[in-house]
Formats: C-alpha cells, sequence, structure tokens
C-alpha cells in the first residue's frame, strides 16, 4: 500500500475517534440552556469528523486520483521532500499553542503567521507583515466582538 493511503488510514483512525467523542461524549456536559441552543459547542467538530472520515476514504480507496497518475509519494526518497519545513512548522504550531495564554492571543497570532510564512518561502516583507498584523486583528475582532467569546489580546503585563 503506498505511504499517502497509509496515512489516510491513520488519519481515518483519528477523525473515528474525534467523531465517536464529538457526536457521543462533548453534549453531555452541556447546561440545560446550552441544549436549547440551534449550535452547539460540539458542532464545528462534528463537521470537521464527518468531512475527515470522507476525505480519508476517498483517499484509502483511490478514488481522488481518476484516469490522471499523479507523482506517488516514496517513502524510499523521503528525504527529497522539504521534511525540514513540515517539522519546522509543526514546531512552530506546537509554540504557538503554548504561547496563546501567556502572551496573548494578538502577539502569537501574529508572529505565528509571519514566522510560518519566513518557513514556506515568503521573503516579501512589506506585504508579509502587514497582511499578518492585519489578518489577527480581523480574526480578534470578529472572535471578541462579533461571537462574543473573549480573547486575551495582550499579555497580562500588556494589560491584556
Amino acid at each position: 500500500m503506498a505511504l499517502d493511503r497509509w496515512i489516510a488510514l491513520v488519519l481515518l483512525g483519528i477523525c473515528l475517534v474525534y467523531g465517536y467523542t464529538a457526536w457521543f461524549t462533548m453534549d453531555d456536559a452541556l447546561a440545560p440552556f446550552m441544549k436549547r441552543n440551534p449550535i452547539w459547542p460540539s458542532t464545528f467538530p462534528k463537521l470537521l469528523s464527518v468531512l475527515g472520515i470522507i476525505t480519508s476514504t476517498i483517499i484509502l480507496l483511490g478514488l481522488e486520483k481518476g484516469e490522471q497518475k499523479i507523482g506517488e509519494i516514496d517513502y524510499r526518497r523521503l528525504g527529497d521532500y522539504k521534511i525540514g519545513q513540515a517539522i519546522m512548522l509543526l514546531v512552530l504550531m506546537a509554540a504557538y499553542a503554548l504561547c496563546l495564554r501567556p502572551v496573548g492571543f494578538v502577539i502569537s497570532t501574529a508572529a505565528f503567521l509571519i514566522l510560518g510564512s519566513v518557513i514556506l518561502g515568503e521573503r516579501k516583507w512589506q506585504i508579509m507583515i502587514p497582511v499578518a498584523v492585519v489578518a489577527t486583528f480581523l480574526v480578534w475582532y470578529l472572535v471578541q466582538e462579533v461571537l462574543g467569546i473573549y480573547l486575551r489580546p495582550l499579555p497580562t503585563l500588556l494589560g491584556g
């Protein structure tokens, strides 16, 4: 079996466990007044699990390839792929998750977007930094003001 199908099989297992958790265990602890809401905290995880299961199944069955023969991933030549970039992005994601509360949403998200684009090879600083800052403030505004979910924008030392 090709490497992409092995990865799809692993992701299918993860999505099944995630889906079971979202469908059967997340809603048990809801307060009674929240059970009347049209959208629950488990709505997005349910959607993600269903989409993940569908996508993994499509890859596992090989339906995405169709008539064209797209280059297979050769597991014997993994060094030819950009594994370093992928590992650096995974480390950056973990650092972002750890820094989100102590550093604040605005600083950690802007830094994540800027460093992530540097890792991926973007070198136009005059475009990259304003786009990252505007996107960060736009997401913060939408989540904080429109949805009403509190996100600590700045570190506690700076008044967050």
